[in-house]
């Protein structure tokens, strides 16, 4: 189990009925004739953590990449954070980035920095000042159990460690979303339930989660919310786990 640090206060726990992403009969295809995704109406909560699940193909990256504004719509309005991302100017993407935090299946951590320097880069990209990130930055490593690693390079870590630095890295600017795309799609399993617990606990402290698996085990142990999106379209919605 990872010690779970008491002092890395993320902040207050949202209003559970106040949206911070809703879809409304978004679409999207691509060039090349790929229909991704078909009229898709959704509300995600303040305050969530939901499971994205669905088999490959199936729409579930775009849309993640709608979300983080990656991809724009063809048709429909989506609302994330009460930024307006269909009418959002290019200029703003970077603001609207920083109210997010985003853990990577393959952990993208800079080789030739070690592991306090990966976490710090992302409060130097938003100037952050050196006392703020020095505070910052510990209490995250300390939060996902990697304050005694901080002098290491990521090639002197486990796969799972590598990971908790990409959660510490997302959670260091305290977003109130973390979007979780197959973070542990490259760990054993007994790790993959200790990110998910790590991620339920930050949920817990109130910041939203949403999470894309392909670990149905997972989803069914800890009994979130799910959405499945199957051929472009959202064909299950359900509490507690649902029918995965």
């Amino acid at each position: 189990m990872i010690d779970i640090s008491e002092d890395f206060a993320i902040g207050q726990r949202p209003k559970a009925e106040a949206p911070l992403i809703e879809f409304k009969g978004v679409s999207k295809n691509y060039s090349n004739g790929t229909h991704a995704l078909d009229d898709i109406n959704i509300r995600i909560n303040k305050g969530e953590f939901v499971f994205v699940v669905g088999p490959s193909g199936a729409g579930k990256s775009t849309f993640m990449k709608l979300i983080m504004r990656e991809e724009k719509p063809n048709t429909g309005d989506i609302t994330v954070n009460g930024f307006k991302l269909t009418k959002m100017r290019r200029k703003q993407v970077p603001y609207f980035r920083r109210t997010m935090g985003i853990v990577f299946q393959d952990f993208r951590l800079i080789p030739n920095m070690n592991v306090f320097e990966n976490v710090a880069f992302a409060m130097h990209v938003v100037g952050a000042g050196r006392q703020e990130i020095r505070k910052n930055v510990s209490r995250a490593l300390n939060l996902v159990g990697l304050a005694e690693k901080a002098r290491c390079k990521p090639s002197e870590l486990s796969g799972g460690e590598q990971q908790r630095v990409g959660l510490a890295r997302a959670l260091v600017n305290k977003p109130s979303l973390i979007i979780a795309d197959e973070p542990t799609g490259n760990v054993d399993p007994n790790m993959s339930y200790e990110i998910v617990e790590l991620l339920t606990e930050i949920n817990r402290r109130g910041t939203t989660v949403l999470m894309v698996t392909h670990q149905h085990q997972l989803v069914r142990d800890f009994g979130k919310r799910v959405i499945m999106i199957e051929k472009g379209r959202i064909v299950a919605d359900s509490a507690n786990g649902g029918s995965i």
